[in-house]
């Protein structure tokens, strides 16, 4: 049986989870949340990781009953994600691979949800919609690689929510995106706000830009309240993907749909339990990495921020 421990720090939260065959044998995290109107600025978040990364170590070990003996590999996040926190976590897992003795395995964040995504929905060939603070992609398998059919061409989904957060100042804890859900379901007057789909891809700077505008001039007016708001820039933002996945879906011929990423979070679309960043989504596409065959050299263990999902060439799977 193989045992892989995944460390996953690209950004906010600071996870580390072990996979055995495809068993969750454990996966703790901590959240670096930032007061109501700030969002997190990589020092900071890089001091949070380091904080805890080995509390969070300890912790996995321990709730998985293993020793550094019983783990068969180290795996790490390489990329996407914020430069120091990626940094940080990928020295402590370099440093952990060495102490241990165990070979080492970069891995690409957004493969490590779709692989647990599919390890979890036992999905088999779904068309991937990816949604998170740094990334909006719909992705399909194809001959060794996860192809990205459409992608934001300015900000991500998760940020343009974020950013409106701040702007209502609405609490971080647990997330922005999860508390403008809350506010959004007592909204009932939608405000008509810019819908930009350009084929496969989307666009949410002008929608971003228009409701911080429109935030401070309706409601100091009284126009509308800030759940109709939230409720307005949810239904907007979520139909523009419901548009471009169902595209890619037709264009693929695909019957299923894997949401992952922190914005899938969200009641709508529907939320599964490992959407959030994780370590064991880590740990998981690390394990079809490993027993494929693929190890990373010590000399090549860096950190890459732009880290693109099709830049992978995917070895474990037809």
């Amino acid at each position: 049986m193989t045992v892989v421990i995944g460390f996953e720090g690209s950004a906010n939260k600071i996870g580390i989870g072990i996979i055995r065959d495809g068993e969750v044998l454990s996966n703790p995290r901590r959240t670096y949340i930032t007061p109501p109107g700030q969002g997190f600025l990589p020092s900071d978040t890089a001091r949070h990781h380091r904080a805890f990364i080995l509390t969070v170590l300890k912790e996995a070990l321990e709730q998985a009953g293993l020793k550094p003996a019983d783990i068969d590999c180290v795996a790490y996040t390489k990329g996407p994600g914020m430069g120091a926190p990626l940094v940080t976590v990928a020295l402590v897992a370099r440093t952990v691979a060495q102490l241990w003795g165990k070979p080492l395995l970069g891995v690409n964040h957004c493969i490590g949800h779709i692989e647990m995504g599919r390890l979890i929905t036992k999905a088999n060939n779904p068309t991937v919609l990816y949604v998170s603070g740094g990334n909006t992609q719909v992705i399909a398998y194809s001959e060794r690689r996860y192809r990205i059919f459409g992608e934001t061409i300015d900000i991500a989904v998760g940020n343009c929510l974020d950013r409106f957060a701040r702007v209502i100042k609405i609490s971080n804890d647990p997330s922005p995106g999860y508390n403008i859900e809350q506010m959004a379901k007592k909204g009932s007057q939608y405000v008509e706000l810019p819908y930009t789909v350009k084929g496969m891809d989307v666009s949410f700077s002008g929608i971003l830009s228009y409701i911080e505008d429109a935030a401070h001039k309706m409601l100091s007016s009284g126009q509308c309240t800030a759940e109709d708001l939230c409720f307005s820039l949810q239904e907007t933002l979520f139909s523009m993907l419901v548009e471009i996945t169902e595209r890619a879906m037709a264009h693929c011929g695909s019957q299923e749909v894997l949401i992952v990423g922190g914005v899938g979070c969200n009641k709508y679309p529907e939320a599964f339990k490992f959407c959030i960043d994780n370590g064991a989504m880590i740990a998981q596409a690390g394990w079809e990495m490993f027993r494929s065959g693929q190890v990373t050299e010590l000399e090549d263990s860096w950190i890459t921020q732009r880290y693109r999902t099709d830049e992978v060439e995917v070895t474990w799977r037809d």
